[in-house]
Formats: structure tokens, sequence, C-alpha cells
């Protein structure tokens, strides 16, 4: 059938001019009578599209909340990653030694507490964490009657987690400012990676959005200006210094009034780390804290003590020099992935009562690490646990 006759039979000649000869009011019955629509509710229409959209934006922001969680939780499974490697070779050599006695152990003696605090102290726990702890094991041992080596080590886990929490709320985070630059100022000795600390927790806050300047406060040792600069270059942040030798506050001043000019987000500070000369550092330190106080009150709001892990109870000595110098506000532990002694995490809060705020596990920018009890104590006992 071609196209022609299609037409011809889809459309019939004489019904249409039947219906062109009728009155256009008829037509207008005709056409309307056989449907019988309902009158629309347009409040109805309305309040059902809105419930439509109430419902998909619902499970937009649950797929979204889940997504979050689902990062969020990765992100923690990452993190406990590196505390376990990092761990390693403190809980190769304690935690190896501890399954060893306990293996060997058929009761809970004089004999096996000498010997666990042997191996406590090893660890660089430090001579005192160690007696208040074993005072505090033995006492939970009379108490609870407990005789069973394989229960204690439960229990050895729980008492280093007391010793570290002590009933206090831990604040791990860095205290930002409500309105202005942050400052934070980093003082230790030369050699514990404080210049390469501050590039990593720069490259770490600007991953979270952050606007960050470093400023070279370090004008006595040499080399450390470059130093600093090449750093803020690698990681991609700005960068604030002088030439050798001059005032440090004087750079600090520039600096900070730069970060408040450009509204920079956070100011990390490099210093000087002449301990041995304990008086001209305290006296350099208090002006600068006095120069950055007048330009921003409250600041710095952080001064963080950069330690590194492998030189032991010598850097808990540190810890305590500078705590009489300045106000430390927290503690960065370097190169704990480089040392048998991870347990010095434990002594310095018990002896300096300074929180760690961070911790170094590696060489990676990603190994910086905030401080985190509790993924510590796993990296620390996961063959136990």
């Amino acid at each position: 059938m071609g196209l022609f006759q299609k037409i011809k039979k889809l459309f019939n000649k004489e019904e249409i001019e039947k219906i062109e000869d009728v009155p256009e009011e008829q037509v207008a019955v005709k056409l309307d009578s056989p449907v019988k629509e309902e009158p629309i509710d347009v409040d109805q229409v309305v309040k059902e599209y809105k419930e439509y959209e109430e419902k998909t934006e619902l499970k937009r922001l649950e797929k979204s909340k889940k997504k979050r969680e689902e990062n969020k939780k990765e992100q923690q499974l990452r993190d406990v990653k590196v505390y376990e490697k990092g761990l390693t070779k403190t809980r190769q050599n304690f935690v190896s030694r501890l399954l060893e006695l306990t293996s060997k152990t058929k009761r809970i003696d004089d004999d096996y507490f000498d010997e666990l605090e042997e191996i406590l102290i090893m660890a660089d726990i430090g001579v005192h964490t160690v007696m208040g702890f074993m005072d505090r094991l033995k006492k939970r041992v009379k108490a609870e009657r407990i005789e069973d080596p394989e229960y204690l080590k439960e229990v050895i886990v729980d008492e280093l987690f007391i010793i570290y929490v002590n009933d206090e709320v831990l604040v791990n985070k860095i205290q930002y400012a409500k309105d202005g630059p942050t400052v934070i100022l980093f003082v230790g000795v030369n050699g514990v990676g404080k210049t390469t600390t501050i590039a990593k927790l720069a490259w770490k806050l600007k991953e979270e959005g952050k606007k960050v300047l470093l400023v070279a406060g370090d004008t006595f040792r040499a080399g450390a200006t470059m130093q600093l600069k090449e750093w803020s270059e690698r990681v991609g942040v700005s960068f604030c210094g002088k030439e050798e030798g001059v005032d440090p506050s004087s750079v600090v001043f520039d600096g900070v009034t730069l970060a408040k000019n450009e509204n920079y987000d956070v100011v990390l500070v490099d210093t000087a780390g002449r301990l041995q000369n304990k008086v001209n550092l305290m006296k350099e330190l208090e002006k600068i804290n006095k120069v950055i106080g007048n330009l921003i009150p409250g600041a710095p709001q952080e001064t963080l003590l950069v330690i590194d892990a492998t030189t032991g109870q010598n850097g808990i000595s540190q810890a305590k020099s500078f705590k009489e110098i300045t106000n430390i506000t927290g503690i960065v532990l370097t190169k704990l992935d480089g040392t048998a002694k991870g347990g010095i995490v434990l002594a310095i809060k018990e002896e300096v009562k300074v929180p760690v705020k961070y911790i170094g596990l590696g060489e990676r920018k990603e190994d910086l690490q905030v401080f985190d009890i509790e993924k510590y104590i796993y990296g620390l006992f996961k063959d136990i646990l």
C-alpha cells in the first residue's frame, strides 16, 4: 500500500467533512463530551512534588553521608597501618619479649614482675614511669586475684593506656584562632627534624584547604633559612625570611604582619635550637612571643617542642629544659619508626606533663600523624590484641 492509500485509510474524508459542517458550538461539545477530566487540585500537586523533592534530597544526603563515613573509615585504616608499620621495631623488641615472658611463666610471682620491669625500662618507658606502673599493676593483680599470665597481658595493655590518659581530657589537636591567623611556634634542638616537621605539617594543613605561611625564625644556624625556603617550594606554601644573622624577632614581625594583611590561616614559625645557652634562648623566645602577641592578641596559639624519639631519655631531658624556658603546649616526636624504644611516648607524657600532638613514623609527608593513643596502643600490641 502506497503512502497515499495509507493516509486515505487513516483519515476518512466524509467524516472530516461532516465535522466541518457542524457549528463551532457543537464541535466544542462533541469534542469535549467524551473526555470528562477531573479538575486539577493544584495544592495537592504542589504537595506531592515537594514530598518527592524531599525524598530525593534525603536519599542524596544519606548517600553522601554513607560515602563520607566510608572515606573516614578508609582513612582511619590507612592511619592505623602507618602506626603499625612505624612501630614495628618497638613491637618486635618489646612485645616479643613480653610474649616470651608470658609463654614461659607458670605463675605470677616476683621473678615475673622483675623481668617485666626490665622489659619496660628497655622500651624506654622511663624508670620513674615504670616504678609507678609496677605498683599499680601489682595492686590490681592482688585485688583481682589474677593468676593467668595470658590474661595479665591484657591487663598490662590496659594499665599502659591508663598511664597516658590518667583521667584527663586528652587534647591532641591544634588550638586554632577564632579570628585571624593561627600562629604555631616550633622549638627544639638542632638535628631533631624540626624543619622537616614544619614542612610536613604545612603540607598536611594545605591539603585541608588552609592558606599556610612558613617563617624562618632560625637566623642563627647556617643554611636554616634556605632550607625552610626550599621546603616551602616543595610543599607549595608561602615563605617569609631574611638573610642569616638578623634579629629573629624582626623576621617574625614581618611574617605575622604579612599573614594578617593577606589573610593567611596558619603561620608556622621556625626558631633557633641553641639549648646549650639557655639564658640567650629564653630571652630570644620571650621577645618572639611578645612580638607575636602584640600583633595578634592570644598568639602564638601553640608552641610545639620537636624531639627525636631515637634519643630516648635525653629527649625527656630536653623537654624538661625547654619547659623551663617557654610555655610548651605540645610535643612532636620524630623518627619514632627508627627506634625500638617507642615507649618514650608514655614516659614523656608522664614525666613532662605535656601531651604528644604529632608523631613522625617515616620519611613520607603522610607519615607525620596526629597522635592517637588508641592507634599507638594498637600499633604497639597488635600481636597481642
